[in-house]
């Protein structure tokens, strides 16, 4: 069974918590990548969210990513091979367990992807726009409620805001 979607207030530790794990995956990749970021809504100063800490790690091309998908697992880290369907630009990996839920979620991507680039511009929209990042919570919190033991229609129900602030970035 899966942990139940729940949005926590902002925790000043996030940030924290990203730097120990970046430094952590930075020992056991050496230096195949070319950037690595803390993306999410845990990585916007004041933005409640899922108590999840996101790390996208871009590289040059994804043979580069996947030579480091072996090494993460020394960090607890689980390669998640379907996502690619979904998403196939990505080399995705969860630590935590799927029950007592995920603690971090790494998306590792070539930088000159469209994922790379929407990512960020997302993230730095939200932290120089503290409204819309708090309208963003309050739609977290309300869908939360809403489908707490759904997560995919959780994601589904930010997807029409999301996309709206994308078109707003110039």
């Amino acid at each position: 069974m899966k942990a139940p979607v729940i949005i926590e207030e902002y925790n000043p530790k996030w940030p924290l918590l990203y730097e120990d794990e970046k430094n952590r995956i930075l020992n056991v990749i050496g230096e195949e990548y070319e950037n690595i970021e803390h993306i999410g809504s845990t990585s916007v100063p004041g933005l409640g969210a899922k108590p999840i800490i996101d790390i996208m790690i871009g590289f040059r091309t994804l043979s580069e990513a996947e030579e480091c998908i072996k090494p993460m697992n020394k960090l607890s880290y689980e390669y998640i091979k379907e996502h690619e369907e979904e998403i196939p630009e990505r080399r995705y990996l969860t630590k935590g367990s799927k029950s007592e839920g995920r603690t971090h979620h790494v998306h590792m991507v070539e930088t000159s992807s469209k994922f790379w680039i929407r990512h960020l511009m997302f993230r730095d929209f939200l932290r120089t726009h503290p409204e819309v990042a708090e309208e963003y919570y309050q739609l977290k919190k309300k869908l939360a409620d809403r489908f707490r033991n759904n997560r995919r229609a959780y994601t589904e129900g930010k997807t029409a805001f999301i996309l709206a602030i994308q078109k707003k970035i110039p």
